[in-house]
């Protein structure tokens, strides 16, 4: 739960506490700045980008906010004992949390599917599944359109070029979120390997991740309860990592390794938040338990980000062309007074700082998905294998149910940014975490650089304007495919 500060459990007096904190070793203007923001919920933007910047300064910058602000949150956050003990509970720190003895044990279900494992790298899109030619020339295009960075395609070529990678051999990963549209699980699956599902008791849920793995020819290792459980019904099975935090604990724990902890969790609003500080504080537990764990991440689009200097200048030629819907740039900025159509770096920017944080979104959503970008700096300069990409703008149900945001999708190409499809972004971001564990790659030692690494931004990074300056045009451009 959110701790008190000042009066109340505030959502924004934790987002700026965390920031503040995390500022304060490397940036104490900034770190006063934020601690001092009295519109948290509209100007919340301006302090993660000060963040990215901030840790711009050197390599160890980057470190030192990552592990100031991870350390203020899960200082700070509570965990209720009323779920996990009884009585009438009390609150205690997250590590006290994870500490907790088990009530109720969970075991290990194991199913195993029937069908047979797919040896090639396969990418459905757009109705086609791509392979082998095919597969390389839409990754030509990607890069060619700036949809996808450079290094993302030559990794999904190094994958392609070594399909026995994709089974994982001799490693598990857990998934976390299981049921995550944006997830590895199917993928895997498809690929033959060891899957270990978490998500809620959700009988439905359940029912469709056991066909999945009945279908295809993984084995998926479920946790259910010891008194019971119905595959076939999908009762009996799941863990709330909100409030049992300390029994997934308990279970992955006495997993057999290697593991890779894949974080792919959401919630709306203040939940997602706090579900995200319970899987950090998993992840702190097993990191010190075991010696044998990876780390897996999706970065968002929709955040600030350092892009090297190749992404400002693509961005800058695009500018200077004024073609199609730029046409219409320049009185659109007289009438705007600058504000649309705005250039995405000023030109010769190393690196550049791509801002795509969107209002809509909010500030719970910013701090959760810098909290994993944080644990992935930290755990990488701790020696642990850390795979972190960022994916590209996804038709997922929890954004197109937002309706700026999907009349935005639906205006996105006018712009050339390419919204994906769920399908094409899990599983290419399951090859490029397959790349990430399998090519014996050295990670670059400033984080930026490593963040910016197999990129598949979608094009936010070497369009020509900076997304905001534009997303109110995509939004009346879309507003009808939208509807449709």
């Amino acid at each position: 739960m959110f701790p008190v500060i000042g009066s109340s459990r505030s959502t924004s007096a934790l987002g700026r506490t965390v920031v503040a904190d995390a500022l304060r070793g490397v940036d104490p203007v900034g770190a006063r700045a934020a601690e001092g923001e009295t519109s948290w919920r509209s100007e919340y933007r301006v302090h993660f980008r000060r963040l990215v910047e901030a840790g711009l300064l050197s390599p160890s910058s980057a470190v030192t906010i990552a592990r100031n602000g991870l350390a203020e949150l899960q200082e700070r956050m509570r965990f209720s004992t009323v779920d996990a003990v009884g009585g009438g509970g009390e609150e205690i720190t997250l590590p006290q949390a994870i500490a907790l003895p088990v009530k109720e044990a969970l075991k290990t279900v194991v199913v195993a599917g029937s069908g047979p494992v797919e040896r090639e790298l396969v990418l459905p899109y757009h109705g086609d599944r791509l392979r082998g030619d095919a597969l390389h020339r839409q990754l030509d295009h990607w890069v060619g359109a700036g949809v996808i960075e450079p290094s993302c395609a030559d990794a999904v070529r190094l994958v392609a070029d070594n399909p026995q990678w994709l089974r994982l051999e001799g490693q598990r990963v857990v998934v976390l979120g299981a049921g995550a549209e944006m997830g590895p699980l199917t993928a895997l699956l498809r690929w033959g390997a060891e899957v270990v599902a978490v998500d809620l008791p959700n009988p439905a849920l359940w029912q469709r991740l056991v066909a999945t793995a009945q279908r295809y020819a993984g084995r998926l290792h479920l946790p259910a309860a010891e008194r019971g459980h119905d595959l076939g019904a999908g009762t009996g099975m799941g863990a709330d990592l909100l409030h049992e935090v300390n029994r997934v604990a308990a279970w992955i724990g006495g997993l057999e390794g290697p593991l890779v902890l894949g974080n792919y969790v959401y919630a709306d609003g203040a939940t997602h938040v706090r579900v995200t500080t319970a899987v950090d504080a998993l992840t702190v537990h097993l990191l010190r338990a075991r010696s044998d764990v990876a780390l897996a991440f999706l970065a968002t689009p929709t955040d600030v980000f350092a892009v090297p200097p190749e992404a400002v200048e693509e961005a800058t030629r695009r500018y200077a062309q004024a073609t199609g819907i730029s046409r219409l740039r320049r009185p659109l900025r007289m009438v705007s007074v600058g504000r649309l159509f705005a250039r995405n770096y000023p030109p010769g920017a190393d690196p550049g700082i791509n801002d795509t944080l969107v209002l809509q979104q909010g500030p719970n959503y910013a701090l959760a998905k810098r909290v994993q970008r944080w644990r992935a700096i930290q755990a990488r300069a701790d020696g642990t294998a850390v795979s972190l990409r960022v994916a590209p703008a996804t038709r997922t149900r929890s954004v197109v149910r937002n309706r700026v945001l999907a009349a935005a999708f639906a205006g996105a190409h006018r712009f050339g940014i390419e919204v994906f499809d769920p399908a094409t972004s899990n599983t290419l971001m399951a090859a490029l975490l397959v790349h990430d564990l399998c090519s014996g790659r050295t990670p670059h030692q400033e984080a930026w650089r490593e963040e910016a690494f197999a990129a598949a931004h979608g094009g936010l990074w070497r369009q020509p304007y900076a997304p905001r300056s534009v997303l109110g045009i995509a939004v009346l451009l879309g507003a009808g495919a939208a509807r449709g």
